[in-house]
Order: C-alpha cells, then sequence, then structure tokens
C-alpha cells in the first residue's frame, strides 16, 4: 500500500493536514481510536510511545507518553468529546507543554480501498506553534502510512 503527502494548511490557531491512504477507512480509523495501533505510528520521526491507553467512548479519556530519541518525554492527554463511528471524531489534547486545543479527524471512503484523512487541530495560541504541530503531525501520518502497508 502507498499513499500520499500530507497537505498542511496553518492560520491563526489552528493547523489542518488531508492525507490519502491506500487502506480501507476501517484500517485508518482502527489505527486511530485503538491504542495499541496508535502507538506504533503516533509521534515526529524517531519518537516512540512507550505507554498509551485509550478509553474510547464519548467523555472517555486517553493519556500517553511521547519519548524523543535522546530520551525527553512529553505526556499527551484527553478527552473524547465525539464519536462517529468509522467517520469523524473529536477530542481535546493537551501535553506537559502547551495547554489544550481541539482535535478533529474525519474519514472518507474513496473506494477502491482507498481513504481521504482530514484532520484539524484548534486551539494553538499562535501561529507559529500550530505551524510545529502541523510539521509533527505530518511525520506522524507519514509512519501511519508505512504502519497501514503493514496491515
Amino acid at each position: 500500500m502507498t499513499a500520499t503527502e500530507s497537505t498542511i494548511t496553518t492560520d491563526e490557531r489552528g493547523v489542518q493536514l488531508e492525507r490519502i491512504f491506500d487502506a480501507p477507512p476501517a484500517l485508518v480509523w482502527q489505527a486511530w481510536t485503538e491504542a495499541e495501533h496508535f502507538a506504533r505510528w503516533y509521534g515526529p520521526d524517531g519518537f516512540t510511545v512507550p505507554t498509551c491507553e485509550f478509553d474510547f467512548r464519548v467523555g472517555g479519556e486517553y493519556s500517553l507518553v511521547m519519548r524523543s530519541p535522546d530520551g525527553w518525554e512529553m505526556r499527551n492527554f484527553g478527552v473524547f468529546k465525539e464519536i462517529v463511528p468509522g467517520e469523524r471524531f473529536v477530542a481535546t489534547m493537551s501535553a506537559d507543554m502547551h495547554d489544550e486545543t481541539t482535535l478533529t479527524v474525519s474519514l472518507e471512503d474513496l473506494g477502491d480501498g482507498r481513504t481521504k484523512l482530514t484532520m484539524r487541530q484548534d486551539g494553538w495560541p499562535d501561529p507559529q506553534m500550530a505551524e510545529g504541530a502541523g510539521g509533527g503531525w505530518a511525520q506522524a501520518l507519514e509512519k501511519l502510512a508505512v504502519e497501514l502497508a503493514l496491515e
């Protein structure tokens, strides 16, 4: 399976990425909503996720630790606010180094086993942080493409 590169758009307080994956929506959904799958691809290049827990339901919480190549760790956590199974979810996302943002992930079935992912993260305090987040997400989505190809 192959995928296209991410398209990144930033504005004053948000970042949006779109990417087409050569994988069916059910598989992409699973990679985003099941902790054991999410931990395999989340984070920029070289980062790992040694701990990841999801209670994937409206009102459920998640928590994970992202580790850099040099051992620095950052905790990410939030609450799932909206879920449309197989299509869309909205969650808060906070980290040790930034305040709460809102993450929206949507999937569109393109047919022929392909899926368009649109994700948006809003609530950054300034455009530079949104832009930095976009770069990190683009690297993570590349890792997701590799993970999906292994399925």
